[in-house]
């Protein structure tokens, strides 16, 4: 897969995904011979090596052409009512290779890279089938403003995006439908687990209390994990075996075993193939038991094996920063940004192209000053703030999506932006005033609750993943492809 960064699309507050290297191939025909395929195997050669002659003998003048041996498609895995190909696994492994080789990480062996790529493939086909039967579908429109917001991100047009995925052997129909797919589990997993996580007033007072006198989110924390995943009803044989897998990566990592190898071959994360890396993150924004873990470490510190609900987890601690962004309850004033738009939404009569035409077309009035901004936006905004002129109130830092806080901060007050897109359509922004506030009782309560589901929401993931992978009948077929 290419190195694109891409962002999840959602509305409020925003979170990043990660680009799921997941590339669908049909189902091919078994033509005159099965094709060869075992754990650890690479593909099979076309067609058989010619003949050797004896010493001496003369070969025909006229030999009979071999027959042709085609490459058939087959199945490995039944995942429910639905096969896993051997070609998918084959188109997966290939491009998950090419990503992590651009990425620095080291490959595991070819078996394990095998069956890693073959469980990601069967969770996600779990969670999609899933996300079918409760209606949950992404379609042509929304999926192509998410692609084109991933070209300008990548800063390209979408003609030199296409071109570029093509380039690096990615065809554009499959990016597509690998993007389909990912905002598809994107919003499965937000109805299954980020809006199921509950959280009560007395975390809510700890948190605060443990807060208290203290800025929180000052500092950064790189960390990467490996997770070893216990099974949903799990007999005490089996954790026992998850725990001896955990103590055999300990010990490999203790003697200078290659994290990031390591936990691509072994670790059942979904991030597992990208070395288990969890990036920059601050305090809130990691699982309470790895803010633990990594408490008393240094720089390239390897836990020891820690035990949670979900499983094994060992954790490595990459180092420590400053943070860009300091949010919290902690923190005594907070700087807020009284706000206006004009919101003009796309869709299928409204191209992004008309939408943001208009917008310009708008802007050069009001820079010619032939009209107010207030009157404009209730003649053309597409939103509630309309019959207010647009007028969005006091907003604080992260009420909003990324695009449009970037382009809010980056004016001065009285100033207007240049049309700006979002997830909701394109923006005119203009800011009215700024002014510093102390945070509100009920604003740190609110941004302690955010910090709380922050903190859950990794381990509350890995879980509902492992039970929906249990849940699933899987019937393995590797000697159906022999």
């Amino acid at each position: 897969m290419t190195t694109f960064q891409t962002k999840r699309i959602a509305k409020n507050p925003v979170r990043r995904i990660a680009l799921a290297a997941v590339l669908v191939c049909g189902t091919g025909f078994l033509l005159q011979a099965h094709a060869q395929f075992k754990p650890g195997l690479g593909p099979v050669p076309s067609q058989p090596p010619a003949p050797s002659m004896a010493p001496g003998v003369p070969a025909p003048a006229t030999q009979p052409a071999a027959p042709r041996i085609y490459l058939a498609d087959s199945i490995i895995a039944v995942v429910n009512n639905e096969v896993i190909t051997r070609q998918e696994l084959v188109e997966r492994l290939r491009l998950v290779e090419r990503r992590m080789r651009n990425q620095g990480i080291a490959l595991p062996p070819q078996a394990e890279f095998q069956r890693q790529m073959l469980e990601r493939m069967i969770v996600d086909r779990a969670q999609l089938q899933l996300a079918k039967e409760y209606g949950i579908r992404v379609d042509d429109t929304m999926l192509d403003r998410a692609i084109a917001r991933i070209a300008e991100q990548n800063k390209m047009t979408l003609s030199q995006f296409r071109t570029q995925l093509e380039k690096d052997g990615t065809p554009f129909a499959r990016f597509r439908e690998d993007i389909r797919d990912d905002i598809v589990m994107q919003r499965l997993r937000e109805r299954e687990v980020d809006n199921k996580i509950q959280i009560s007033e007395s975390e809510v007072d700890n948190y605060l209390a443990a807060e208290k006198g203290t800025v929180a989110g000052q500092k950064e924390f790189n960390v990467a994990h490996i997770l070893i995943r216990i099974p949903e009803n799990a007999t005490a044989e089996q954790i026992a075996e998850r725990r001896r897998k955990a103590d055999e990566v300990q010990r490999q990592l203790q003697t200078g075993g290659d994290f990031a190898k390591l936990a691509a071959t072994y670790s059942d994360s979904t991030d597992a193939l990208s070395g288990g890396d969890l990036g920059w993150r601050t305090p809130e924004r990691l699982p309470q038991l790895y803010v633990e873990a990594i408490a008393n470490m240094k720089a390239g510190d390897v836990s020891p094996v820690i035990r949670s609900n979900s499983g094994f987890h060992v954790v490595k601690f990459g180092g420590e920063r400053e943070a860009s962004v300091m949010k919290s309850p902690g923190t005594a004033s907070v700087q807020q940004t009284h706000v206006r738009h004009i919101l003009i939404k796309t869709n299928q009569i409204v191209s992004p192209t008309d939408a943001k035409r208009k917008l310009t077309e708008l802007k050069q009035r009001l820079d010619n000053n032939a009209a107010k901004f207030e009157d404009l936006a209730k003649l053309f905004s597409n939103d509630l703030s309309a019959s207010r002129g647009g007028d969005l109130g006091w907003i604080y830092p992260g009420d909003t999506v990324p695009e449009f806080e970037r382009a809010m901060d980056a004016l001065q007050p009285g100033q207007v932006s240049e049309p700006i897109e979002s997830p909701f359509g394109y923006h005119l922004i203009q800011v009215v005033e700024r002014k510093k506030d102390d945070v509100s009782q009920e604003r740190q309560r609110l941004i302690a609750r955010q910090a709380i589901r922050e903190r859950k929401l990794e381990e509350a993931t890995q879980d509902w993943l492992r039970q929906v992978r249990d849940r699933a009948y899987v019937e393995y077929r590797f000697d159906d492809a022999r």
